[in-house]
């Protein structure tokens, strides 16, 4: 039966007898009111219950006696070991106590010696410092009296450096003013004998001078005194080289333009060199900076007259003007002939020799600004502003102007000349023009590059590929326009040879002419690489290179038209001999077939036929056309041969006469190119391997998953016809296949 928590029945508490707890004191008035036997016999088990219950705690209690006795004996020893600690605590808490309090009233004592001490060395220094300041009057007066400007200045400097440290000292006001009058004479002495020297160009007083104005706090007014000292000796230098530049015009070079130029710069960048250490020591690295910004207006005003006045020598405007007016009127009858070439090519190599002296004496001076580190933050974008934007600058600019003209003159010259006067090399496949018109495109692209302009470049790269696309494309198709041009290959004789190797030469200019417009577009990739570092400027180049590889396409595709041209006036000269196959029966005996391995029916006249009519071409086209030649005959051959073949019947020895055939073809024409044949005739062979099989359902050996290495050029229809041409499969045989 179910009971309650309280270990009474659910009948019990029907009865109205209410669980009791027997720990308590109200169980014995419960107990007392009791009159039900049953209900006091229920309780009396129910106390016997709690009483067993109370007697398992206690036995459970007693069995961890031992267990808590030993804890409580642990625990008293443990307490009378804090005792003891406890005591050591409070013994060593007195001792730090009264050892702290001992610490602070010594360092109470020392704090008041170190300021004691401080205050004696203060004031020992400002006695010092009055003593010194009295020695540095003294001294500088003498100094000044004796001459001795070095010893002086020092004597200054030291005094400032005191009067600046101790400038709250008593009686410093009068000893100031003793010393900033002695200071106020020696600088006028200094500035004197050095504008005494710098007019008489005395460099190494200039020297002995410039030196004390660090001393005397002037670091600034010394710089630009020393600066514009500099100035003067490269003006005065520059100035004689130009006047005799200028009085010996008539006789004068290209080459005495460049020295001037050179000259000029070298001076430049040596007096910023050879002057480090004094620029440094006024202004440190700002004074280099402050000194190539200055010197470059010597650049910007002596350059750009030795460029202009070249420009007015070699009369650059009235050249451009020439050019212009040539080729305005280049196709008018009786039109002016433009400027020499030759005497072009010479102006452009020398305003490519004077803008490239511009071009690194600039490129040097900007890397020596951007090398220094502790630099005034607005004194590099000046200064490379005073490069960028100088009259020199835009006078470079002009003359580049000049250049991009004369250089596309020259580029077109040459090029036109070179395919008017093109004729065949002896020993080689091409003719003179191909070189020639490359080598001048290669030098002209190369020179527009060594100017670093990218204006210039992209001018003469869009010119160079107007020509090659126009003129000179024109001029590579011209022969293979010539009408009947296939009747004078074979009329005989030497007008016959003459004819083939025109033809032949023509094809390889367009053949080598592809491969060098690949190599002129590879070099200049890699010297713009060098020249043009920047990405954005790579990006034109890269932009404006795509045509040449556009144009290489095209060259190709105008060689594989005039190969094919070629090709259609050759094979109806092997056509005869193919359509003589057509007449040969492949439904063999064994007699005829060992007959026919004897004396061959039609291989070796169509073998004949090919070597006669295209082999003696070999010899006069590179190895590349020759390769494409033949296999365009193989194609046309292998062509016509499917088609004859699928019009036949053949019996077993019949497919194997093919398989022979075939072979005999292969070898032939592998000897004649170096590129493979096998492929051009796996659709013969194959046909060839059908019609060897033994029965219809051999062919399951070689297909689908038991082809091996094996590539199908036959579709299952294929297969099915070729099977056909069996005249002893039968029919419902092959239509039953399962391909």
């Amino acid at each position: 039966m179910p009971t309650t928590p309280n270990g009474t029945t659910e009948e019990d508490q029907e009865d109205g007898v209410s669980s009791v707890n027997f720990g308590s004191s109200e169980a014995l008035e419960v107990v007392r009111k009791l009159t039900d036997v049953g209900a006091m016999t229920r309780l009396l088990h129910e106390c016997i219950a709690y009483q067993r219950n109370l007697d398992l705690e206690l036995e459970t209690l007693l069995s961890q006696r031992t267990d808590l006795e030993k804890k409580l004996n642990t625990l008293q020893k443990n307490a009378e070991v804090l005792e003891i600690v406890k005591s050591d605590s409070d013994s060593m808490l007195s001792n730090v106590r009264s050892t702290c309090d001992l610490a602070d009233q010594v360092s109470g004592k020392v704090r008041e010696l170190d300021l004691a001490q401080s205050r004696v060395y203060s004031t020992l220094s400002r006695i010092d410092a009055i003593v010194e300041r009295g020695n540095c009057i003294e001294g500088a007066k003498k100094s000044l009296e004796t001459e001795d400007y070095e010893s002086a200045a020092k004597f200054v400097q030291t005094f400032l450096k005191i009067d600046e440290k101790f400038s709250d000292s008593n009686g410093s006001d009068d000893q100031r003013e003793q010393l900033l009058d002695s200071k106020k004479k020696l600088e006028g002495i200094v500035r004197k004998k050095l504008s005494n020297a710098v007019d008489q160009r005395d460099h190494s007083t200039i020297m002995r001078f410039i030196m004390l104005f660090p001393l005397l706090g002037l670091e600034e007014e010394g710089l630009q005194v020393y600066v514009n000292y500099l100035k003067k000796v490269i003006s005065m230098r520059s100035r004689l080289e130009f006047e005799n530049l200028v009085e010996r015009i008539d006789q004068n070079q290209g080459r005495d333009f460049v020295d001037c130029l050179t000259s000029l710069f070298k001076d430049i960048v040596l007096a910023v060199e050879e002057n480090d250490d004094i620029l440094r020591n006024l202004c440190c690295e700002d004074g280099i900076v402050y000194a190539i910004i200055e010197l470059q207006e010597e650049c910007d005003s002596r350059g750009s007259l030795v460029l202009r006045k070249y420009m007015e020598f070699r009369k650059l405007s009235r050249v451009e003007s020439e050019i212009i007016s040539y080729s305005k009127n280049i196709l008018s009858v009786g039109a002016t002939e433009g400027p020499d070439p030759r005497e072009v090519e010479l102006y452009l190599e020398e305003i490519l020799t004077l803008t490239q002296l511009g071009e690194e004496y600039t490129g040097f001076m900007v890397s020596k600004i951007r090398g220094l580190r502790s630099v005034d933050p607005e004194l590099g974008p000046r200064a490379t502003k005073a490069f960028r934007n100088g009259s020199f600058s835009k006078v470079v600019q002009e003359i580049t102007g000049f250049y991009v003209i004369l250089e596309e003159f020259f580029m077109v010259e040459n090029v036109r000349k070179a395919i008017k006067i093109d004729e065949h090399v002896p020993d080689s496949l091409t003719t003179s023009m191909v070189d020639d018109v490359f080598y001048v495109l290669q030098s002209c692209c190369r020179r527009a590059i060594s100017t670093s302009s990218m204006n210039s470049v992209l001018a003469i790269l869009s010119g160079a590929m107007n020509l090659l696309s126009n003129e000179y494309q024109e001029a590579l198709q011209h022969k293979m326009r010539e009408p009947n041009l296939g009747a004078k290959l074979f009329l005989g004789g030497v007008g016959a040879q003459k004819t083939g190797t025109e033809i032949a030469t023509a094809l390889n200019n367009m053949d080598v002419s592809g491969e060098y417009v690949l190599k002129l577009r590879h070099g200049i990739e890699e010297q713009c690489a060098e020249i043009f570092p920047a990405p954005a400027d790579r990006e034109k180049i890269k932009s404006c290179l795509s045509e040449l590889g556009e144009m290489s396409t095209g060259f190709k595709q105008a060689l594989n038209a005039g190969m094919e041209q070629l090709v259609s006036t050759v094979t109806p000269r092997i056509r005869p001999v193919l359509d003589m196959v057509g007449t040969v029966s492949y439904e063999l005996s064994e007699a005829e077939y060992a007959e026919n391995e004897v004396n061959d029916p039609w291989v070796q006249k169509l073998l004949h036929a090919v070597e006669t009519n295209a082999a003696w071409l070999q010899p006069t086209m590179t190895s590349s056309n020759f390769d494409s030649f033949v296999h365009l005959i193989i194609d046309f051959v292998v062509k016509r041969l499917e088609v004859i073949m699928m019009q036949k019947k053949f019996s077993q020895l019949g497919g194997l006469q093919l398989d022979r055939d075939a072979r005999a073809l292969v070898s032939h024409f592998s000897g004649m190119t170096q590129r493979t044949v096998r492929d051009k005739f796996a659709r013969l062979t194959q046909m060839a391997t059908i019609l060897n099989l033994e029965k219809v359902s051999e062919i399951l050996d070689f297909w689908g998953e038991n082809a091996g290495p094996m590539t199908w050029r036959l579709t299952p229809a294929e297969v099915r016809r070729v099977l056909g041409l069996r005249v002893d499969f039968r029919p419902e045989a092959i239509v039953a296949l399962r391909l």
